[in-house]
């Protein structure tokens, strides 16, 4: 049984480029073929060349035979209006789709490099545009401080709503495994406390009360501020590294025409997450930190159990319920934080960058003003 040979498939057409002379004194380019990545090579520079060659003719680019024409076809065409004298590269006959896409370009803006910045308008203008950017993220906050509230108290009410398996991810991510750099800096923050502290009671025979104060500043300050740190640095930014990514794929508008809430969907989760998590790392960043200054004093002849009996006796319940309570607050601010400029993140290659390091700025800021809130309100409570 025979059966007809296929017939082979034609062989794309290459580019190629004529150049001749037309009555009226001008030169003609006649280009022809497929004009893309892979053909317009051969051309580019040929074409380049017959223009350089006549600047004082007109020059006339014939594309009547050019069978498709995509973004480096239409570059070439750029390039060579770009570098005629007084519009004196013509491009003619050239397909009305082809011809539309090389209408996008505007080869007089590409003569020359590209406007450095404005220079900057009277001090009164930069104030005033200061002053409003600093009103308008003011406001901006504020909404998104009620908006989440809203979704709080929602999840609350319905716990069902409540995307589960995402937090119990996010609290893996954020608190499992974060237990290493909280316990390095808590060991080290310890022995260096310890150490400074025992040098100059060392004077006095004192070196015993050196455990009253690593006891206090650990529960009270350094270990739920330094774990709170360490969050902000670390979750907050990845927080709003994920939800700025997203912004920028337009994933979040898509969550938005889907009919669900963003705040919702992304901001809860991770903000539940936070909350269960600080307040255990906290709790170990302790430990870890009363570890290493006893483990320091060791050098000094306090053996560990004279060490932990102080801190038991220096230190009380309101102690360490006072730094406690620090770490649920400081969670809500840092996954909060991360999660605002996460979605605040605005279009271009480096806006998730910015959006990163806005959160861990914005962050850290707002950690110390509320410790040092927490600090005045402590002192007028006298606890």
């Amino acid at each position: 049984m025979s059966s007809a040979a296929a017939a082979p498939e034609p062989a794309p057409a290459r580019a190629a480029l004529a150049v001749s002379d037309l009555p009226d004194g001008r030169r003609k380019l006649a280009l022809s073929g497929r004009l893309d990545a892979a053909t317009i090579p051969s051309v580019w520079d040929l074409a380049r060349s017959a223009v350089a060659e006549t600047p004082s003719r007109g020059i006339v680019v014939d594309a009547v035979d050019v069978d498709y024409c995509d973004g480096v076809g239409a570059a070439l065409f750029v390039d060579l209006l770009r570098h005629s004298r007084d519009g004196a590269v013509e491009v003619i006959n050239l397909k009305p789709a082809y011809r539309t896409l090389l209408d996008q370009f505007d080869p007089k803006a590409l003569e020359h490099d590209l406007d450095p910045e404005p220079p900057r308008g009277p001090a009164v203008e930069e104030i005033g545009r200061t002053a409003f950017g600093i009103w308008h993220d003011i406001r901006v906050q504020v909404e998104f401080v009620g908006e989440t509230s809203a979704a709080l108290v929602h999840a609350a009410r319905h716990p069902d709503s409540v995307r589960w398996r995402d937090v119990w991810h996010i609290c893996e991510r954020a608190g499992v495994d974060a237990l290493p750099i909280v316990a390095l800096i808590s060991f080290l923050l310890g022995m260096i406390l310890a150490f400074q502290s025992a040098v100059p009671m060392k004077r006095f025979g004192a070196e015993i009360f050196v455990a009253d104060l690593i006891g206090l500043s650990m529960l009270r300050e350094l270990g739920p501020l330094m774990t709170a740190i360490l969050l902000a640095g670390r979750s907050g930014a990845a927080f709003a590294a994920e939800i700025g990514t997203m912004r920028v794929n337009q994933e979040v508008d898509a969550l938005t025409t889907m009919g669900l809430n963003p705040v919702r969907f992304l901001v809860t989760p991770r903000i539940i997450a936070a909350v269960l998590m600080t307040p255990l790392l906290t709790i170990f960043s302790d430990v870890v930190g009363l570890f290493g200054g006893a483990l320091t004093m060791q050098t000094f002849a306090i053996p560990f159990t004279t060490f932990f009996k102080e801190v038991d006796t220096a230190v009380t319940l309101t102690d360490f319920m006072a730094g406690f309570v620090k770490s649920f607050v400081f969670a809500i601010l840092v996954a909060g934080i991360g999660c605002l400029r996460g979605l605040q993140t605005a279009a271009g290659a480096s806006a998730v960058g910015d959006s990163a390091t806005r959160a861990v700025v914005s962050g850290i800021i707002l950690l110390v003003v509320v410790d040092g809130l927490f600090a005045y309100a402590y002192y007028v409570l006298g606890i």
